[in-house]
Order: structure tokens, then sequence, then C-alpha cells
């Protein structure tokens, strides 16, 4: 019998090959790979989030985590689109212009992702017309990351801009200098203080 609690604790200690073959043994047994995904990889990635906010787990741990997911996801992806399964909501994230860091805009994406996000990964030093462009494609939530606080404008610009496109998609920024405060003053919809919360305000953001 499938053993959906072991693929959970083998995403939140990161065993990949645990859980890929965890994955396998539970599509061999036709279990439903919308319950493989659920009470599985979003049920460990959730776990894994909840430490990682009470800072029992640190960055390392998260990106094994969410390494073993992705590997265990793969399996699964040809399935979900067989089976026609949908994404909780599709998110694009990049990091602003000018500033080059990934490690936050990262986390981010493999906590969506682990949580059944799409995502459109924009990538660093992104413009607004940039995600402007992956709003008008389709992404329910825009998240923009910034490390410098010489960059944090970059995000009011982002927000104005989508705002003189007449465009909706909510935006939700977050990066270590970024207050909930900065967010109130430049108009954007969320913040988010680590990668774990920013699961939370997407979901909200598109009443997921």
């Amino acid at each position: 019998m499938a053993d959906l609690k072991a693929l959970s604790e083998a995403i939140i200690h990161g065993k990949a090959d645990e859980a890929k073959t965890l994955v396998q043994q539970a599509l061999d047994e036709r279990v439903s790979v919308e319950t493989i995904l659920s009470d599985g990889l979003i049920a460990g990635m959730n776990c894994v989030g909840q430490e990682f906010k009470a800072n029992r787990f640190y960055v390392p741990e998260v990106l094994i985590a969410a390494r073993a997911m992705n590997q265990a996801q793969a399996l699964l992806e040809p399935h979900l689109k067989e089976q026609g399964v949908k994404a909780v909501g599709k998110a694009a994230v990049g990091t602003v212009k000018g500033d080059l860091h990934d490690i936050g805009k990262n986390l981010v994406i493999m906590m969506l992702k682990g949580n059944g996000f799409e995502i459109m990964d924009l990538g660093i030093d992104v413009g607004p017309a940039k995600f402007l462009e992956a709003a008008n494609q389709g992404a329910d939530v825009i998240g923009l990351s910034a490390l410098l606080t010489t960059t944090m404008p970059q995000m009011k610009d982002v927000v104005s801009a989508l705002k003189d496109a007449g465009c909706n998609v909510p935006v939700m920024i977050g990066g270590a200098p970024v207050t909930q405060n900065y967010a109130d003053e430049i108009g954007a919809q969320g913040y988010a203080p680590d990668a774990a919360s920013a699961v939370d305000v997407a979901r909200s953001l598109i009443g997921a």
C-alpha cells in the first residue's frame, strides 16, 4: 500500500531518491495524482514552510527539501497534464531591475511550486515591462523581490506600470529591506516577510 505519509517525510528530510520511489509506487498502485500531490508533496512542503517560519529549518534545509519535491513532482507532471489537474494559480516571480540576487526569489518559487502553483520565473534584473507582459500572459499574482535598498524603488515602478496599463493582477513584495509599510506606501497588495509566508499571501490574494 502506498505510504503518502512516508512520501511527505521523505520530502521534509530532502530524501529525493526515496521520494521518487514512493511516488512511483503510488502511481503503480493507481493512487490518484491529485492525492499524491496534496497528501504527499504539498503536505511535506507545508511542514517545511512551518519549520522555516519557526526558525527550526534554515535555507539549506529548505533547498534540499525543495530539490526532493522538484524531482518527485517531475514524475507526476505528465500524469497531472493527462488528468487535467489544475494548478492553484499562476504566479510570476522576479527580482526587480538592478538587483541580481536570486536566492530569496528561488526560495519563494520553490515554496509556491511545492504548494501547487504554476510558476513563471522571470529571473533577475527584471524591468516593469516584463512583469506587465507576464500579467498579460495570464499570471494570477506577481511577486517582486529585492535585496538592496537601492533597488526597492523599482518595486514602485512596477506597481505604477501595472496600474497605468489598467492591469488588476495583485502584486506581492518581499526581500530583506522590504516592509509591510513600504508595501502600503507603493500600493502593493501583499507583503511576505519570508518564503513560507509568501504562499499564504499568494493564496489570499487570488482567493485560493
